[in-house]
């Protein structure tokens, strides 16, 4: 409470200095303007025949530094972001969900390398905060229908987010920032670059992140060193990319409704530090046969200790394992006058563990419990590229991409050493298993094409267009486990675009767009087809068909003096929605089944606007979002089949409203920015019968730049995360979803956190 009264004694002494520097304002930097595109921190996608907005570095600059570049976007109109951290980066919580479609629905790409669908156990890429340190991000794009024709993804069925990396300057300078904060944060970051004026020109990066977790006991900590160059070869441009990332992070309990209640917000697993209660616990479950397991030790009893009621409670420890090394190399370059090349190659590989210290599994070593790993192993590598060409009044581009990937995604065992000493630490790979229960190879082959025109009519703006692409997935059991073997494919070779956009004049706008897309398969064996046992995927094969969907778009985009801003709505058809139904609690990890289930539709409106007048900026978004199940869902792997009432829910983790508003006031040396936002209630069970309650947070972020005019290379800056330290549950199907009922598959949100930041720059 005392450092909570300090800092808002700074702000209250912060206040009438800004109000007396209202009478004598400066110019915002050159750089900051560069980062805002003069402006505007978020544009408005003018121009554009769909719902697109772009925000820029700037936005990032006033986050925590460390927090994922997603958190920028959250602003936007119909964007969900949620993480049980306060940086957005805590990667098993961390959800991203656009007009009601979830990330793995989405699409992803970091200058134009695809990312996959960025979920948890990604099969196919890894996610954007170990791609890129937010500090390198220079923009972001957001199209919250099916997105960019262009993009490089299969499974973009609701909405595009494209990130890019600014490009070096030619310049000598040398960047730096280091943070302390709530929870022992410690974050420190340099970026160093070269370059000259008309040739080669670069940045090396280096970042280290370490905080502990706000509750319970452990670490999330990352290292990440980043490479960009740029080189001009004649009339063409050669540019390249690198960085190697290493994060580890032990995981925070999954809750309940009723956990929370009996528990409350704050509890957690045991921790490496009470490694006796974790013994204590799990000998309890064995004898009262609640875990499966041969009793090891009757003379423990059969009661929990209080408040523990059940062997699910807590765990002793958990963690998610990622290293990943990214690489791409591009050319860009003129064909004759009218006419430009653009092609880029890139390399991936991870390596990754998701551990759980299970109490369902005894150790060889007499220990009541084992780690239980998910690994990960993806190599993968592609290229993409495309012709573009004036032609008359159009503008038209052709392009594709190629990828080969191969996954291995094995399930393996741990002992603990023994009962006095678990010799295991979770923020390090495990190795040599006592037992593999399956382990998998996964190969995914990518092939994708798109034509695209744009026609110019006078004022009017005519974009046509198509893509297309054949994924072939196969599955090659090493040690089987239960597990499917087999191929699949998705083929849909005619994708259509279509957009109008029209300029009155005057800063107003109208736009319409439809767009219709289809998403591939996953390659995986925790989700997707290969999910299933054998004799399942034999059985639905002939008969599942990959999810679709048919997106239509419309609004006015208006700017005028300080005023920018949109209203649009959207209509969404969504088919041959995928299911995956568990046979077991999630945490067990049994096959599962999968199944058509039928459609989706997803309806909204959506506004925002940002209002500049001198150093003071207003902005506000809002969305409805009626997004509901259009059919029954019919299990059919029950006899008799199991039927479900869905039809007319509405979607899992879909609020109805989001809204964001925000006052800021930046002179150039003084910056305040106070920010709220809202969604409302959600629904874990399809059914509609168990949700959590909406609610407000809000975020304080404030500093003063040392310096005049353009020169400015000492800044500190502070930040609050949750101001009013809003108790609230963050991320919900953490676990999946469940028909109907609680479900421990919700995770806290984080308490009020304090942060400051020392920047330098030269």
């Amino acid at each position: 409470m005392r450092r909570f009264s300090v800092l808002l004694l700074s702000s209250a002494a912060f206040l009438p200095q800004i109000a007396e520097a209202e009478e004598a304002p400066k110019p915002a930097t050159e750089a900051a303007e560069a980062d805002v595109g003069g402006e505007e921190i978020v544009v408005f996608g003018r121009g554009q025949s769909r719902q697109v907005q772009e925000v820029r570095a700037a936005e990032i600059a006033l986050l925590v530094p460390g927090t994922s570049p997603l958190r920028a976007i959250e602003k936007l109109p119909s964007v969900n972001i949620q993480s049980a951290d306060p940086f957005g980066a805590y990667e098993w919580s961390t959800r991203v969900t656009i007009r009601g479609f979830n990330q793995n629905q989405l699409g992803f790409n970091l200058d134009g390398i695809p990312l996959g669908d960025m979920t948890y156990g990604n099969h196919n890429g890894l996610h954007i905060s170990r791609a890129a340190s937010g500090d390198n991000i220079g923009r972001t794009v957001v199209s919250q229908g099916a997105g960019s024709i262009t993009a490089q993804s299969t499974n973009n069925l609701g909405g595009t987010l494209e990130f890019f990396t600014f490009d070096p300057a030619d310049v000598l300078g040398v960047t730096g920032s280091a943070t302390y904060g709530t929870s022992d944060t410690l974050r420190g970051f340099v970026r160093v670059g070269v370059g000259t004026e008309d040739g080669a020109r670069g940045f090396v990066s280096a970042q280290y992140g370490t905080a502990d977790k706000w509750k319970g006991d452990g670490q999330q900590r990352q290292w990440m060193i980043s490479a960009k160059g740029v080189l001009p070869l004649g009339a063409a441009t050669l540019d390249v990319y690198a960085t190697h990332s290493d994060r580890a992070e032990q995981d925070y309990q999954d809750l309940s409704l009723e956990m929370i209640q009996r528990l409350g917000y704050d509890w957690d697993n045991f921790g490496p530090s009470n490694y006796a209660l974790a013994l204590q616990v799990a000998d309890i479950g064995a004898n009262r046969g609640d875990s499966g397991t041969t009793p090891l030790n009757p003379a423990a009893g059969t009661i929990y200790p209080a408040p523990i009621a059940s062997l699910d409670d807590a765990y002793y420890d958990a963690s998610g394992l990622r290293r990943d090394t990214l690489a791409a190399l591009g050319v860009s370059a003129p064909l004759g006058e009218t006419a430009k090349l653009k092609l880029k190659g890139y390399y991936h590989h991870n390596e990754g563990q998701g551990t759980w210290a299970t109490p369902y599994v005894n150790s060889p070593t007499g220990v009541p419990m084992a780690v239980r790993t998910t690994e990960y192993q993806i190599n993968r590598y592609g290229v993409f590229g495309s012709v573009e060409a004036d032609l008359a009044f159009n503008h038209l581009t052709v392009g594709g991409w190629f990828e080969n990937n191969d996954f291995n995604q094995a399930r393996r065992f741990y002992a603990f050493a023994s009962r006095t000493n678990a010799g295991v630490d979770l923020l390090k790979f495990q190795r040599g298993p006592f037992f593999t229960q399956w382990d998998v190879d996964f190969h995914t082959k990518t092939i994708q094409y798109f034509v695209q025109d744009e026609i110019t009519l006078g004022n009017a703006k005519i974009n046509l267009g198509w893509k297309g692409f054949k994924v072939d997935n196969s599955a090659t059991p090493i040690i089987a486990g239960g597990r499917t073997a087999g191929t699949l494919s998705a083929e849909d070779w005619f994708q259509p675009h279509a957009g109008v956009n029209y300029d009155f004049g005057g800063g107003v706008e109208a736009f319409a767009g439809f767009t219709s897309v289809t998403r591939a398969y996953v390659s995986s064996t925790t989700s997707g087809p290969f999910s299933s046992t054998q004799a399942g995927f034999d059985a639905i094969k002939p008969l599942l068909k990959p999810e679709a969907s048919d997106t239509y778009e419309a609004g006015l985009r208006l700017g005028s003096g300080g005023f920018h801003g949109v209203l649009a709505a959207y209509y969404v058809n969504f088919r041959n929605r995928l299911l995956t139904i568990p046979t077991s609690v999630g945490i067990v990890g049994a096959a599962n089944a999968l199944q058509n289930v039928g459609s989706v539709r997803a309806q909204g409106i959506e506004a925002s606007g940002e209002y500049k007048m001198g150093p003071w900026t207003l902005f506000g978004s809002y969305s409805y979002n009626d997004n509901t199940y259009r059919n029954d869902v019919v299990i059919t792997t029950t006899t008799p089949a199991t039927v479900i009432p869905t039809n007319g829910k509405t979607v899992v983790d879909s609020p109805k409203h989001l809204a964001h508003g925000e006052v800021a006031y930046d002179d150039g040396n003084r910056f305040i920015r106070l920010a709220a936002t809202y969604m409302s209630k959600r629904y874990f069970t399809y059914t509609n019968d168990k949700w959590v309650d909406g609610r407000t947070l809000v975020d304080l972020a404030m500093g003063y730049r040392f310096g005049d005019g353009d020169k400015h290379p000492f800044e500190v800056q502070f930040n609050i995360t949750n101001l009013f330290d809003l108790k609230h549950v963050s991320t919900i199907g953490s676990n999946g979803f469940g028909n109907s009922g609680d479900n421990q598959t919700l995770l806290a949100g984080a308490p009020r956190q304090f942060f400051v930041t020392l920047k330098a720059q030269y």
